[in-house]
């Protein structure tokens, strides 16, 4: 096919093999999921010592636990031994150490090898070089962020800096007190989809009007196009006559304690690179989390959280929850319809953005550079380079 040359309001996008291509998947494991800070698991979820999650980072399975000390660490799910996993559950709870069911290497919760059959035997075998392989391990937000790379890059221009890019102020974020707040509701939905698909929907409101009919009755700016993240420091507002963020735009709870009145009745998103949405209205606080599993499979987290007084009251949430649980069906729906024309010879060359969606070719020129992709980004009328770079995984 050939490519049409484009006019000046439009933006190519990616090529349709980018979310289709298992190699492109292996890539974006080993160049982004294993490179770069990753949310893993809500500590909450970690109550008492000896409480551990398993969690999905590119191809990685990682361990978190919470030590008897109470902080939390983060391992490769990897015996020393043999390389079984240690863990096969999603959860659980042990009592003091972690066992690998193969040969009973034992470890303790910070990691270090304990006991091992005949282990006293062997005099020169140092436990301390045969402890699990540490994940660096950052808490923000209330959450557990790791990073599989050997030398991580600053959590505080990568993390944090997003919601101070998005904002404008340092501080906004931290208003809404996310660390102290209370999970009130948790839907995970398995979406068959690349998880790009998901990020660029989440980044534009251009499709708002036609799928998210109960969004823009309660946000009316967004029927016009315009996506949250389109301006720095700008939250879309409730209409007139909404109440609350709530399906029906009916009361919902007080708001939290330290958001400010500029922040009241507005609606903020956050997208942190790469796999992180955060949704921010003034009485509480919605986080998505993705787990990308394979180029057409992602598996969303979403949590609502809540004044921990809000959800100890055993409040109706159903109303609040509802309405971005609608939004994400809507949303998610729409990307699994568009994940079968990706690998369409219509979509050999790709797409394009219209000015409202103007910004996600932002988005797109950092994956290619996190690739190795060095000719990105692309001129208006020509392909796009198809080379990843890179060394291979």
């Amino acid at each position: 096919m050939t490519t049409t040359p484009l006019s000046p309001s439009l933006i190519a996008t990616l090529p349709g093999r980018y979310y289709t291509d298992p190699e492109v998947f292996r890539q974006e494991q080993r160049h982004v999921f294993e490179s770069m800070w990753f949310c893993a698991v809500r500590g909450a979820d970690l109550e008492r010592p000896g409480a551990f999650r398993t969690v999905r980072v590119g191809r990685e399975s990682v361990l978190v636990t919470r030590t008897r000390g109470g902080g939390l660490r983060a391992f490769l799910n990897v015996c020393r031994h043999r390389g079984a996993q240690l863990c096969l559950e999603e959860s659980g709870e042990v009592r003091r150490t972690l066992q690998c069911p193969y040969h009973a290497w034992t470890y303790d919760l910070d990691g270090r090898l304990v006991a091992a059959p005949n282990l006293t035997r062997m005099t020169d075998v140092d436990r301390s070089a045969y402890g699990l392989v540490e994940v660096a391990l950052r808490e923000w937000l209330g959450y557990a962020w790791v990073c599989l790379a050997d030398e991580p890059p600053s959590f505080e221009e990568t993390v944090r800096g997003a919601a101070v890019e998005r904002l404008g102020d340092p501080a906004a974020v931290e208003q809404y007190g996310t660390e102290g707040l209370a999970l009130g509701r948790r839907v995970r939905y398995d979406v068959r989809a690349n998880w790009k698909l998901i990020v660029e929907n989440f980044m534009e409101c251009y499709h708002c009007a036609t799928i998210h009919p109960e969004l823009t009755e309660v946000l009316p700016e967004f029927a016009e196009g315009y996506a949250a993240q389109y301006y720095v420091g700008h939250g879309a507002e409730f209409g007139d006559g909404v109440k609350g963020f709530t399906v029906d735009g009916s009361e919902g709870f007080g708001r939290l304690p330290e958001v400010s009145g500029d922040q009241d009745r507005r609606y903020y998103a956050i997208t942190v690179k790469p796999t992180v949405f955060v949704n921010l209205v003034p009485d509480h606080v919605i986080l998505h989390r993705m787990f990308p599993l394979a180029e057409d499979h992602t598996v969303v987290e979403c949590d609502w959280l809540y004044a921990p007084e809000v959800v100890a009251s055993g409040a109706d949430l159903s109303k609040s929850v509802e309405l971005f649980h609608r939004v994400n069906t809507q949303d998610f729906a729409a990307c699994e319809r568009t994940q079968p024309a990706m690998s369409s010879r219509a979509y050999r060359s790709g797409g394009v953005l219209v000015p409202t969606e103007h910004h996600i070719a932002i988005f797109h020129a950092w994956l290619l550079e996190r690739l190795g992709d060095r000719e990105a980004p692309r001129s208006a009328g020509g392909g796009v380079g198809l080379g990843l770079g890179g060394e291979p995984g």
